[in-house]
């Protein structure tokens, strides 16, 4: 087996524009630098990538770009690419989202660092091997959605509300890590995935990785050239505890997320024969039928953050789109290495959809990377849109139909399944 990491600094200038919080703020000053990462796996003639950004998101053209470059510069296979972003909420506008309007030249710029990047990591291959380990940490990420009694949910709800009731869904505990070393022992990088919103500093002037940032600084001050942050299925998922009307900070969530991804390498065998494949499907996801309520935002539990103006600006382009192109195109991708399997979903995918997914994986050990190779905008459950909530109010970030979610959740599977018939178990 070989590996190869790699990463640069992506931090665009002071006075670019954010995204993330739909309303238009202009950067004033950098709190800690973006990165993008690399890590490629090659087994024999196999071989499989992974590129992070410490961004909000990354569109479908976007991907596809890359991918095309890195394909005809250096003969590596597109679809054995996974393009990750942390869902960064402090970081510059890579898309039109509410009053943002995407920064072209920073995403032109963006590409062609990508492309030196994945060279790098190339250059970087040496011998290696691999392990996987996972622990639980049930801390940092809590479901952000709590259930009333008149039937709605209110995302980023209180239990000093008299009407609250519970905590709607559940979250996922689980921090899997893939660590990856030379035939010395040494560290070549590290691979974690774990499921929830990184959106500190997003509504403030400052540039900023966010938790995953802290994450990959701590350990890198740890021995860890290069450790890559993949979130997970974190739609409803957050760093708030609404039982405890408590956030952690970037900088305690970043930590502990370190510490839990160090605590996973003792469950690892270290071994350099792994299998590695991978498999793609795009779907047609419906659009939601729209009706009077939908389009004014007032359907029973509606809410609108932010600004209600800019939803109601964002209607009449929003309306068009779904009219016109009648579904959404989305990309499905699985990674298997060995017995393990990274299935990448361009959403902001509840938790539920996630769980699923690796419920039903069995016995393969299934993973969920969110936001990658893409973005649909929320990808909610059918449940959910009965409570209605913020992830599921028609709008800039959401526009899918309830069945979306369970589309995609069966596409991934049947990648898995396909798969899985040639997979053996991690060492």
């Amino acid at each position: 087996m070989k590996a190869g990491f790699a990463e640069i600094d992506i931090t665009p200038p002071v006075g670019t524009h954010k995204i993330g919080w739909l309303k238009d703020i202009v950067s004033e000053s950098v709190q800690d630098p973006l990165f993008a990462r690399c890590a490629i796996l090659e087994q024999g003639k196999e071989r499989v990538a992974f590129i992070q950004f410490d961004l909000l998101s990354i569109r479908w053209t976007q991907v596809n770009d890359l991918r095309q470059r890195i394909q005809a510069r250096y003969g590596f296979p597109g679809n054995r690419i996974m393009v990750v972003a942390t869902h960064n909420h402090a970081g510059p506008a890579v898309s039109n989202i509410g009053a943002v309007a995407r920064d072209e030249a920073y995403i032109e710029s963006l590409v062609k660092k990508c492309v030196e990047l994945f060279g790098s990591a190339l250059k970087a291959r040496r011998g290696a091997v691999m392990g996987f380990g996972s622990v639980l940490d049930f801390e940092i990420a809590h479901n952000r959605r709590i259930r009333m009694r008149d039937g709605t949910t209110k995302t980023h709800g209180s239990f000093s509300d008299p009407n609250a009731l519970c905590v709607e869904g559940p979250m996922d505990p689980e921090v899997a890590v893939f660590g990856v070393k030379d035939l010395k022992g040494r560290w070549l990088g590290l691979l974690a995935n774990y499921a929830c919103h990184p959106t500190h500093q997003g509504g403030t002037t400052a540039l900023s990785a966010g938790y995953p940032g802290v994450f990959s600084r701590v350990l890198k001050a740890q021995g860890v050239p290069v450790a890559i942050f993949i979130n997970g299925a974190a739609g409803n998922i957050h760093h708030n505890n609404p039982m405890r009307a408590w956030n952690m900070e970037a900088e305690e969530a970043g930590s502990k997320l370190a510490a839990d991804a160090l605590a996973a390498v003792p469950k690892m065998a270290f071994t350099g024969k792994w299998a590695l494949d991978g498999a793609v499907a795009t779907v047609k996801l419906p659009y939601r039928k729209l009706t009077k309520d939908e389009m004014a935002g007032t359907v029973r539990g509606a809410q609108r953050f932010v600004d209600p103006v800019i939803y109601d600006r964002a209607m009449p382009k929003l309306a068009a789109r779904i009219r016109e192109r009648k579904t959404q195109p989305a990309e499905v991708q699985v990674l298997r290495l060995g017995g393990v399997m990274v299935a990448a979903i361009p959403a902001e995918y509840f938790v539920e959809h996630g769980l699923r997914i690796k419920e039903q994986a069995w016995p393969a050990h299934a993973l969920v990377a969110g936001f990658s190779n893409g973005m649909v905008g929320y990808v909610p459950t059918v449940e959910a849109f009965k409570r209605s909530g913020y992830e599921t109010t028609l709008g800039p970030p959401s526009r899918l139909a309830p069945e979306a979610g369970d589309i995609l959740a069966d596409t991934a599977l049947r990648l898995i399944r396909k798969l899985g018939r040639k997979a053996t178990p991690v060492a």
